[in-house]
């Protein structure tokens, strides 16, 4: 039965390349390898001793001849056109006239940013997860759902990031592992 499936592939592969073999030899070529097959067959055809290519005629008493000299002209190569003057700026497109817009009321200030960087996590006993942070000079620990520093509350420890805000839910953000 393998013998049989083998032969069967080794004759689907033979034929494959046998199409493609026949198919590249009777492929038409390119026009540039056409005409340089042509011109080198009826070069050789065309070469006999009746039609050997002569040498062009070459007048050499016209190249010793003495040639005109340039005469005074009015031109100066060294002295230079006032320059033109610029083109005049285009004029401003007119503005479309907009109804004033109404002042809207100011929201509540935007939170700063939080300056702190997530260095790392452990995973307590029952699954807990509890973050490393980092302001560059100390570092503080907090479980998932806890608080740092006493202004900042974690909501999610993930592996890469964690999502913190301050207490009162401003300016939630995701910190990298790599930092802010």
């Amino acid at each position: 039965m393998a013998a049989d499936t083998r032969q069967r592939v080794l004759l689907g592969v033979l034929a494959v390349v046998a199409a493609i073999g026949l198919a590249y030899s009777l492929w038409p070529a390119s026009p540039a390898v056409q005409q340089a097959a042509s011109s080198n067959q009826s070069g050789r055809a065309a070469r006999t001793p009746q039609n050997e290519p002569s040498a062009p005629d070459v007048h050499m008493d016209a190249l010793t001849a003495d040639r005109p000299q340039p005469g005074d002209s009015e031109r100066d190569l060294f002295k230079f056109k006032p320059k033109a003057p610029p083109p005049a700026p285009p004029r401003p497109a007119p503005r479309p006239t907009t109804p004033p817009q109404q002042a809207r009321p100011a929201g509540p200030p935007a939170a700063p940013p939080i300056a702190l960087k997530f260095i790392g996590y452990i995973e307590a006993q029952g699954g807990k997860k509890i973050a490393s942070l980092s302001d560059g000079k100390n570092v503080w620990t907090a479980p998932e759902g806890g608080t740092v520093l006493g202004q900042y509350k974690i909501w999610r420890v993930g592996v890469e990031s964690i999502d913190i805000s301050y207490l009162d839910g401003r300016g939630r953000q995701t910190i990298r592992m790599t930092g802010q």
